[in-house]
């Protein structure tokens, strides 16, 4: 790969900036609309793609992706009934973040800045490591190569390296924004009906905990998920390839491990969220933080109140939707530049992949103030609830009307 394949990447990353903050400009001005726009677009992508991959003929590809848009079109049926309490935690987290004192827009903008920052570090490396060490590469400079020092071994060895670097630099960075705003929340949670409201400096005393005291425990949680997604991305390049070179069976096979390792992801990633807003609120460390989290869950009833909430689904599949475009780009840029490195497609799918990280990545962390926000609120209900009852009535009312059963929980508690 050359110059081209950075100049493929700055495009890949511009749009995803772009794209990731119009979706979350959109979900702090259209909150009611936001649920139905991101579960139709997300289906009209999913048809779409798999209408184009068929139109080219693409079988294998076509097929598994229609698949994936039939599954999303039944999804979408089935969040039909819960939409009004996703809508009334999307509203309420968009209010609290409006608040003064509350700056969760402004540690969302920067976040999204530093990993748009990193996500260009990390491809102008990427395409530097194909450059320097990939073996009969006439123009690399790196002397090394004259003495065997270059090998694809090397390469595949410093890709893994940096793409698992990749992986845990942003998701410590998710994971720290996101307790960040955690903090921030609680402030308003427990403060904001004092005398005195939401004390000054409460994003950055939370975001000083998070760097601080709680730095060991977020590279821990973020660790376990970088290693998840390594096996993840490994698996839909696997996939690609096989589709690529038209081999359907091995094709739903890597799917199928795919679709496991998914699973496995987001079983870890729902008790790291939980767990870093336990650490946000209360100061605990990740092992004791997750084992309460797995109490708060089962023995207390609230798997059913966050499961019930749409707005993580909503979020995961508004990243789908701007990671599927930044891979469609980088697919159309290479059909139409066709660099002469990638004679038969040959890194087609690895950049595909690689687009579609950046993308994900970039969407993940500007939209990190709205899940962050929702889930720090059940957490908070889920071991003070009176506060709840007694500091937020208005809140609370308008919960139980389009979710009774949150009574119930609060009761039992």
């Amino acid at each position: 790969m050359d110059t081209n394949t950075i100049l493929l990447f700055v495009f890949v990353i511009a749009v995803g900036f772009v794209v990731s903050w119009a979706y979350f400009l959109a979900a702090r001005t259209f909150t009611k609309q936001f649920v139905w726009i991101t579960g139709i677009l997300n289906c009209v992508l999913a048809v779409g793609t798999a209408a184009y991959y068929l139109y080219l003929r693409l079988w294998a590809a076509g097929i598994v992706i229609a698949i994936f848009a039939i599954f999303a079109i039944l999804a979408f049926i089935s969040w039909i009934p819960r939409i009004p309490f996703t809508v009334v935690m999307m509203q309420q987290t968009m209010d609290i973040a409006r608040m003064k004192r509350v700056h969760v827009f402004l540690t969302s903008l920067i976040g999204g800045i530093i990993i748009v920052a990193l996500s260009a570090w990390f491809s102008v490396t990427l395409v530097a490591i194909y450059v320097a060490y990939m073996p009969g590469n006439s123009s690399t400079p790196n002397p090394a190569c004259s003495n065997g020092g270059c090998s694809s071994g090397k390469v595949i060895g410093l890709v893994v390296f940096v793409t698992f670097a990749g992986y845990w630099i942003s998701e410590w960075l998710k994971a720290t924004i996101h307790t960040t705003i955690a903090g921030t929340y609680g402030s308003w949670y427990f403060c904001a009906s004092k005398p005195g409201g939401i004390p000054k400096g409460a994003t950055a005393g939370a975001l000083r905990r998070a760097t601080t005291y709680s730095f060991g425990s977020l590279s821990l949680g973020s660790l376990l998920v970088a290693l998840i997604n390594m096996l993840r991305q490994a698996c839909s390049i696997a996939q690609q390839q096989e589709s690529a070179d038209g081999n359907i069976i091995g094709t739903i096979m890597f799917c199928v491990l795919g679709c496991l390792i998914s699973m496995l992801q987001w079983m870890v990633e729902f008790i790291n969220r939980y767990a870093f807003c336990h650490i946000a609120l209360y100061g605990k460390a990740y092992i004791a933080a997750a084992k309460d989290t797995w109490k708060m869950m089962k023995d207390r009833g609230f798997d059913a109140l966050a499961t019930d909430c749409l707005v993580g689904p909503v979020i995961s599949m508004g990243a789908l939707f701007v990671a599927y475009l930044t891979a469609l780009l980088a697919y159309l840029y290479l059909e139409y530049t066709k660099p002469a490195y990638n004679d038969g497609r040959t890194f087609t799918p690895v950049i595909m992949a690689f687009a579609f990280l950046i993308g994900l990545q970039i969407c993940k962390v500007f939209m990190a103030p709205v899940l962050s926000g929702v889930e720090t609120i059940f957490v908070a209900m889920a071991w003070d609830p009176q506060v709840l009852v007694t500091d937020h009535p208005e809140f609370f009312d308008r919960l139980v009307h389009v979710y009774p059963r949150v009574q119930q929980m609060i009761q039992t508690v």
